[in-house]
């Protein structure tokens, strides 16, 4: 194992957390609704709006995760593709200097670019792994670039924070203008710490060389291939079931939390500052609930977790103070990680020992495309009552539907089935 490519591939996730803290979960929701969206008749249909470029982003991203697995697997040029990916995002993020006051359109459209770049350069991002790092290390290295994320898109955004509410530090005549550079800030953040990356790593070709079209259809053959098997696994469909409909509500909350607050009236400080204290109380939460699981069991940690995020939404229907939404920030951050990190555990003990990177992916591309549905019934729920906080509250569905899929399973014999029944 190369200790300085290994090091520079940690520094890309990193790099790229840039986009997920403050693209997607803090300042650009505040700015979507504030500015870009501010045109329109009000506040509840600019949250349904982001919601449904959400559900678009998502969509385009599912369509093609498994023709860019394919093009990992079987091109070899990951770093290249990985470093393509990561322009567009960078090149998408950096464009928000540009978006003003009813500019929404032009925001959703960028949006989606950052988010195609964001995602699809994991795809390559994460194949890398298995290039650079031995199998009985991979746990611990993955785990340790998820962590350089957590740390490297909290730091940013602190100082985000600091440039939009004390813009004259910066010699910015307001924080419009902080806000702005916060967008650049993104791009370059992404940029620098992707470099090590670019020049440590080289691409390996395999020697296969398909048009996009041969890619598509190897990729999505795959997906319809372990579909059909999956069904062979009863206890692991019943989970994977479960699973899309509570992580569903999990990501559409990290999507739609910010806009939300900024709709109910509450000020860009609090809300991101909400955001900052998310990022680092899931730090040691995620590795307490570890804890938790290994005491009581998965399944109980899990339930634990679920049924917190219940509280969660139903609290988020009344909540119409700045503390609250602090007082929710501690609680979201208390079970994020844990409920994501504890459900791919359970999901890893449930695939066919022999099979584990096939159902993988196939998990990678099914929660993508499951992803869609929750921010589309947050928005379609606002636009039909026009108010939002009926669209949080419809979140509580998602995740008693997945406590009572997840109740119905039995992951002994689930465990046992992953073992003993092979195609």
């Amino acid at each position: 194992m190369d200790r300085h490519k290994v090091r520079a591939w940690v520094m890309y996730d990193w790099a790229n957390s840039a986009f997920a803290t403050t693209m997607i979960a803090a300042v650009l929701p505040i700015f979507y609704s504030g500015v870009a969206a501010s045109t329109l008749p009000n506040e509840q249909m600019a949250t349904s709006y982001w919601g449904m470029t959400q559900s678009i982003a998502m969509l385009i991203v599912a369509v093609l995760t498994p023709i860019l697995g394919a093009i990992a697997d079987y091109s070899g040029f990951k770093v290249r593709f990985l470093r393509l990916f990561s322009y567009l995002g960078i090149l998408a993020s950096l464009c928000f200097v540009f978006v003003g006051k009813g500019d929404y359109v032009l925001a959703s459209f960028l949006f989606i670019l950052g988010t195609i770049g964001f995602t699809g350069g994991n795809a390559f991002y994460d194949a890398l792994l298995n290039d650079l790092v031995e199998p009985e290390k991979r746990d611990y290295i993955s785990s340790r670039g998820y962590a350089y994320g957590y740390i490297g898109g909290g730091v940013l955004l602190i100082l985000n924070l600091l440039m939009i509410q004390k813009f004259e530090w910066f010699g910015l005549p307001d924080s419009l203008a902080g806000t702005h550079l916060s967008f650049a800030s993104v791009a370059v953040w992404w940029f620098v710490f992707s470099l090590p990356l670019f020049r440590r790593v080289k691409d390996t070709r395999t020697g296969s060389s398909h048009t996009i079209g041969q890619y598509a259809k190897i990729g999505f053959s795959r997906i319809i291939h372990t579909f059909k098997r999956i069904r062979r696994y009863p206890e692991l469909l019943k989970y994977l079931i479960a699973y899309w409909f509570f992580n569903d509500g999990i990501s559409t909350i990290i999507t739609m939390a910010t806009i939300y607050g900024t709709e109910i009236g509450l000020d860009s400080f609090s809300l991101i500052a909400a955001l900052v204290i998310t990022q680092f109380v899931g730090i040691p939460f995620t590795l307490l609930f570890g804890k938790i699981a290994q005491r009581l069991g998965s399944k109980i940690s899990l339930y634990i977790s679920l049924g917190v995020y219940v509280l969660i939404v139903v609290f988020g229907y009344f909540m119409t103070q700045a503390w609250q939404f602090y007082a929710l920030a501690c609680v979201v951050g208390m079970v994020q990680g844990g409920s994501q990190a504890i459900a791919r555990s359970i999901y890893s003990r449930l695939v066919p020992s022999d099979r584990p990177v096939e159902f993988f992916g196939f998990l990678s591309v099914s929660s993508k495309f499951s992803a869609i549905v929750g921010p589309f019934v947050f928005s379609v729920v606002g636009l039909a009552t026009g108010s939002s906080r009926l669209g949080i509250l419809a979140l509580a569905v998602f995740f008693i539907v997945g406590i009572w899929l997840l109740a119905k399973v039995d992951l002994r014999k689930g465990a046992a089935e992953a073992e003993t029944i092979h195609a």
